[in-house]
């Protein structure tokens, strides 16, 4: 276990060491340049229309010079604003979505890793008590295995093109440069589309199977109230809260998983479904406005996630690998859902 511990550290140092030297926000251009360039082009399109900016000189654009005559023209689109020549927006949208928008996305990834980076290297894992009794009980059945890592592996790679197609100048733009962060987001593009299938329909069935786990209980402010016995200092240390199949950490995952991912789900859908949804222009800034805001949630709270079920919690990763985990670890950090299952007769034990 000593050697465990060792790996754990290193590795934790690694990440706290790689996440720092990210240059989050390391960027030459302007949050705000995107929005100016969209502003200026807005403006002479307005300008060319009213006949004060001829687009080239001496005459108006020909399309432009028609319309200012008053003459009607025809369109075989069928689209809800194929009657708008110009589509508006709230231009405010695209100013967040080029400033704070993409930098936060950017934190929530790397700062979180690096406060619980931080966090497990001094306050160490949550370690077993009484030590592995050698004996293993079944939380989760193989088909909520399945599900699991078949939404969690699009997820990760969704979090990653995400960063490189939201704050790709912010976070490489210094080292890669504008062609590298291009190329960059062209790879990105087409894994993000096709991981967002999977993943849509994976983290839908999941939020249906697990809901009945998550409900409130009594006990879940307990649980706040002493950091779900994780610290190993102070007043808190060696204190294990009452548990159910699911602690109040993890209840507070679910629902924010469920709210922010099907917001996120919701408005991806009309972002990789344009023609079919056939959203304004507004409603297209706002579904990416949606979309970062999610996506800036559910990274921070996958971080938290990745963190507890495989550094913090000792014992706890085995649950997602072969569904069982050991029964002192039942009995410490979900001693409800432990009681519940032994006194129906409910309990399964791994065969040896």
């Amino acid at each position: 276990m000593k050697l465990l511990d060792m790996l754990q550290r290193g590795l934790l140092s690694l990440v706290l060491g790689a996440a720092l030297a990210v240059p989050a926000l390391a960027s030459d251009t302007p949050p705000d340049a995107d929005a100016q360039l969209v502003q200026a082009v807005m403006a002479a399109q307005a300008a060319e229309v009213a006949g004060e900016a001829p687009a080239a000189p001496g005459e108006l654009d020909p399309m432009w010079s028609a319309v200012k005559d008053g003459e009607v023209g025809t369109t075989n689109s069928h689209s809800r604003f194929h009657n708008n020549l110009i589509n508006t927006y709230d231009p405010t949208l695209i100013q967040a979505r080029a400033g704070w928008l993409s930098q936060v996305l950017a934190l929530a990834l790397f700062g979180m890793i690096v406060i619980f980076a931080l966090f497990v290297l001094v306050n160490g894992a949550a370690k077993l008590e009484k030590g592995y009794s050698g004996v293993d009980v079944l939380r989760w059945p193989k088909v909520d295995i399945l599900v699991h890592w078949l939404m969690a592996i699009p997820c990760i790679l969704l979090i990653l093109t995400g960063l490189s197609l939201m704050a790709g100048r912010f976070v490489f733009g210094s080292f890669l440069g504008p062609d590298g962060v291009a190329a960059l987001a062209a790879i990105a593009k087409p894994i993000h589309d096709y991981m967002a299938i999977p993943f849509a329909i994976f983290a839908v069935i999941a939020m249906l199977r697990w809901m009945k786990h998550n409900f409130p209980a009594a006990y879940d402010l307990k649980w706040f109230m002493v950091v779900g016995g994780y610290l190993n200092f102070g007043p808190f240390k060696g204190k294990h809260p009452d548990s159910g199949f699911s602690n109040a950490g993890e209840k507070l995952w679910f629902w924010s998983f469920t709210i922010f991912g099907l917001a996120i789900i919701g408005s991806g859908i009309v972002m990789l479904f344009p023609e079919q949804v056939e959203p304004s222009r507004n409603a297209s800034l706002l579904a990416i406005y949606i979309h970062g805001i999610s996506a800036i949630v559910l990274t921070g709270f996958t971080v938290v996630h990745i963190f507890m079920a495989t550094v913090l919690s000792e014992g706890g990763f085995p649950a997602m690998v072969s569904g069982y985990v050991d029964e002192n670890w039942a009995k410490q950090h979900h001693n409800v859902w432990y009681d519940e299952i032994k006194a129906d007769g409910s309990i399964q034990y791994k065969e040896r």
